[in-house]
């Protein structure tokens, strides 16, 4: 083992309250364990423990040196964990939580390919809102969170993070599909479809015309990314999304994205993130991998 016997020592004794006790789980003499506590406290100069007619309790020394002993078995047994990972194909689950567009596109296209290496590992897709996203990683509630504009978390490691801006979602047979970018105008004349105002789309998108003076009547509102994307690719309805949404769907030709020439729809910074210093396994490695490698080739094949 890496760590000295003495880190078990100091957390047995702390979670019985008995040195004896202590030894007893640990099939250790109780002598030997009182004598490794004490050879301690000699050399930091603090007790670690108080000693009482009926046990013994951590003093703030021992309460920090504690955090500290538990703190690196935990990452100890996590190193063990991930070292006989690479010694076997990945198996177990892998759990993500994302939003809607980002779930039926880049996460279900990473997934498909993911499992035609990897039989052995499930992988659960949850869909939830942005600030659910960070709550579900930061409580290991979910191996990796995907999501646009997740909130900053000392918790929360970053995988891989891009800017990026909503833009008009037409069908390939749309007329406006011929140009590579998009007036703001243009649109009026055409049925749009917004975000229902439970969405942060519909402000971005309702504020962007509006500040340009342009009035316009949608002529539909959902809260389903999904049916957006579907209403588009079946007429001339325009709806304004971001091209990571409609990854699979440009893939197979049913969808096109078109950039908005003469104003930007707010940034949108979207982030893949994993619990920092937690243990992820082979297999949440190798998802992560795959995820990153599929938000790549979106990147590097523009959907124009």
């Amino acid at each position: 083992m890496l760590h000295s016997r003495l880190l078990q020592y100091i957390d047995e004794v702390a979670r019985y309250g008995s040195i004896r006790a202590a030894g007893a789980r640990l099939h250790v003499a109780p002598s030997a364990i009182n004598r490794q506590i004490l050879l301690l406290e000699e050399e930091l100069g603090q007790a670690l423990f108080e000693r009482l007619p009926r046990g013994m309790r951590p003093t703030p020394a021992g309460e920090v040196l504690l955090a500290h002993v538990r703190r690196t078995m935990q990452e100890y047994r996590e190193a063990v964990a991930e070292i006989r990972d690479l010694q076997s194909l990945p198996s177990g689950e892998v759990v993500i939580a994302t939003m809607t567009g980002l779930a039926s596109s880049i996460v279900s296209a990473s997934t498909v390919s993911f499992h035609a290496r990897h039989p052995g590992v499930r992988i659960s897709i949850r869909v939830m809102s942005t600030h659910d996203i960070l709550r579900a990683v930061a409580n290991s509630e979910a191996d990796l969170g995907l999501g646009f504009n997740v909130p900053s978390s000392p918790q929360l490691e970053i995988c891989w993070q891009m800017d990026t801006q909503l833009g008009a979602v037409i069908s390939p047979a749309h007329e406006l599909a011929r140009m590579e970018s998009i007036p703001l105008a243009h649109f009026a004349s055409y049925p749009l479809i917004f975000a229902d105002r439970s969405m942060v789309i519909h402000g971005i998108i309702a504020d962007t015309f509006s500040e340009a003076g342009i009035k316009v009547e949608p002529a539909f509102h959902t809260n389903s990314i999904e049916t957006m994307k579907r209403l588009a690719a079946a007429g001339e309805a325009i709806a304004f999304l971001s091209r990571f949404d409609i990854a699979e769907e440009h893939q197979n030709g049913t969808l096109a994205f078109r950039p908005v020439r003469d104003r930007a729809l707010n940034n949108n910074i979207l982030s893949l993130v994993r619990r920092e210093r937690h243990g992820h396994g082979l297999a949440g490695l190798l998802f992560t991998e795959e995820l990153v490698s599929t938000l790549e080739s979106v990147v590097a094949h523009p959907i124009v």
